[in-house]
């Protein structure tokens, strides 16, 4: 997620290459002639496309709702909406956000289990139609302030995945709790249209889809043997990364929802929807520091840059996610044969050794 750095777009129709990625930033700090440059993040749009046509190619039954909570900033939210994804929003603001680029209600999922009565009035006022849920409280709320909205039980699915960060303590109904769920929303004339799950952030075993996509199917039949209208949506949620294991995990989801869903995929009944975040928001920005400090201690050179884990970072304090740090500069030729150091890159917090 953004923090506190400024934002810089590169706007160019393909992926810049590393090399062009290294000559932009040096000519922003060139252009700002400052002693001192802040932090600073570059957008590369072009690899934001590149990113929405890989999902579409190896995906193309599933419509990517991009998780706003992973990156909201809004130069990436316009280009993604300009792309045609729909949105996973989490509260009020979120929604307010997206609106206000001129996305329609419709293209929202309000994907938060536990909403405040607030925002709860304020989806039933702009027209957000669809959200989750996997309680009995929130099934009053809805039922209380959007009676008409279309509902989703998130289930929760087995912690197989080998996720950084899982959400199955916080999220989900149990495998217990599904048949009571259904029943209450079914007396209290509320729609439950679909199923949703999140197999966790970062999911490195996406073959615990099949399990997931299971669950989710044994949801519809109990929704079927209850007499709820049929249901036609199936939220796949998030925890795709980008780059090679993205088409394992692609072809992981399709082989599940062909022994789970043939004849929903054969007669095109079901909708089904996804909730990345990550997948979209991590590779198009680049951070840029400047090295603020240095010292050696026990032959090791330690380098303090001007952000870290408790601004731009900040992510890494709830999951393990992989930075790679790169200096700017690759090869001096004034240091061809001197000595080379163990070296470390500091914030408050150690982010990588280098």
């Amino acid at each position: 997620m953004v923090g506190e750095a400024k934002l810089i777009e590169n706007r160019v129709e393909k992926p810049v290459s590393t090399d062009g990625l290294f000559r932009f930033i040096k000519s922003v700090i060139s252009d700002e002639q400052q002693e001192e440059t802040g932090p600073f993040y570059v957008l590369d749009l072009g690899a934001t496309r590149s990113l929405v046509e890989t999902w579409f190619h190896n995906l193309p039954m599933v419509q990517p709702f991009y998780a706003v909570k992973s990156n909201p900033n809004p130069a990436f939210l316009k280009e993604m909406a300009a792309l045609g994804t729909g949105f996973d929003c989490a509260s009020l603001p979120e929604i307010e956000t997206i609106l206000s680029l001129g996305v329609s209600p419709d293209r929202i999922v309000f994907a938060n289990t536990c909403k405040p009565e607030s925002h709860i009035k304020y989806a039933t006022k702009v027209g957000v139609n669809l959200a989750t849920f996997d309680s009995n409280c929130e099934l009053e709320k809805i039922k209380k302030w959007h009676p008409k909205c279309e509902l989703l039980i998130r289930i929760k699915v087995p912690e197989a995945s080998g996720s950084a960060f899982m959400f199955g303590s916080k999220f989900g109904a149990l495998p217990e709790e599904i048949v009571p769920l259904l029943k209450a929303a079914q007396e209290a004339k509320l729609q439950v249209v679909g199923v949703s799950f999140h197999i966790g952030t970062g999911a490195i075993n996406f073959h615990s889809i099949q399990g997931a996509i299971e669950a989710a199917k044994t949801t519809f039949d109990f929704a079927a043997q209850l007499g709820l209208p049929k249901m036609h949506i199936l939220d796949i949620g998030g925890g795709f990364t980008s780059g090679p294991k993205f088409t394992d995990a692609a072809s992981a989801v399709k082989v599940a929802l062909q022994k789970y869903f043939p004849g929903e995929l054969a007669d095109s009944s079901l909708k089904i929807i996804a909730e990345p975040g990550y997948f979209f928001a991590n590779s198009p920005f680049t951070l840029a520091t400047s090295i603020i400090g240095k010292r050696e201690r026990r032959d090791v050179k330690e380098y303090w840059i001007n952000d870290g884990v408790w601004g731009s970072m900040n992510i890494l304090k709830d999951e393990h996610d992989e930075v790679i740090c790169t200096p700017l500069t690759i090869k001096n030729p004034t240091c061809e044969g001197l000595k080379t150091w163990n070296s470390t890159v500091l914030d408050q917090h150690v982010i990588q050794m280098i």
